[in-house]
């Protein structure tokens, strides 16, 4: 892939569910190798948005293009990751079977043991996955969505549920993803972390982007981020 290409391109892209516009001409452009963080209220198209890059639905009309290619391209299918904001499927399964699982699913995954201590999961990698708590659960979808080792990686609130500590060892590990030349794409509702994290901004409500910019680009009249968030959205339905 030339270095010229984004990690994400995203062209008036319009999804309709009974009719109703989820994304309504939604375009943005998350480059390589940067951490691009998608704000927006409950409701606003984030997930939907997420679920269009990784070939889970089909674009109404409009253009997406992840790494050069088609959302669920064969060509992407070692090259992207993804930890969505519930995995049910998963309930029966330990939490080291799954990661197990998933890393046969690559040639050349992670290690999972080094991923399994890298994420702290060893005090419970023997426990069914239903049976965690919602940040043990998040740490797991989080190992699982990098053991394949992504050029880009798609995060879906990756620290909801999560204690101080583990909040900020996934921070740190995103910043080191970031120096290696993974592209990441997040969505979060934690201002904090999009203002420590994040290199781009996009806000997002009703299906649009509504502001875009750098964090400093958009706090730059004094503002902090969650006051831009509030002047420019809607309170969700």
């Amino acid at each position: 892939m030339s270095s010229d290409v984004p990690a994400l391109l995203v062209d008036d892209l319009v999804v309709r569910f009974d009719g109703r516009p989820v994304l309504d001409s939604l375009s943005l452009r998350a480059e390589t190798g940067v951490l691009t963080a998608i704000l927006g209220p409950n409701g606003a198209g984030k997930t939907t948005l997420i679920r269009c890059c990784t070939g889970l639905l089909k674009l109404g009309s409009g253009t997406l293009a992840v790494l050069g290619e088609p959302p669920g391209s064969p060509g992407n299918a070692a090259r992207v990751g993804l930890m969505p904001q519930s995995t049910g499927a998963w309930s029966g399964i330990r939490a080291v079977e799954l990661l197990s699982y998933l890393a046969s699913l690559y040639a050349h995954p992670l290690a999972v043991p080094a991923i399994v201590e890298r994420l702290g999961i060893g005090k419970y990698a023997r426990t069914p996955y239903r049976r965690l708590s919602g940040g043990q659960q998040q740490a797991v979808n989080l190992a699982g969505a990098l053991v394949g080792r992504p050029a880009l990686v798609f995060l879906d609130e990756p620290t909801a549920g999560m204690d101080p500590h583990a909040r900020r060892a996934t921070w740190e590990l995103l910043r080191e993803l970031r120096a290696s030349g993974v592209s990441i794409v997040l969505t979060t509702h934690a201002m904090d972390e999009a203002e420590t994290l994040a290199d781009q901004v996009f806000i997002v409500d009703r299906g649009r982007v509504v502001v875009s910019g750098t964090v400093a680009e958009l706090t730059s009249r004094g503002a902090s981020l969650e006051s831009v968030f509030l002047t420019h959205t809607g309170v969700s339905t």
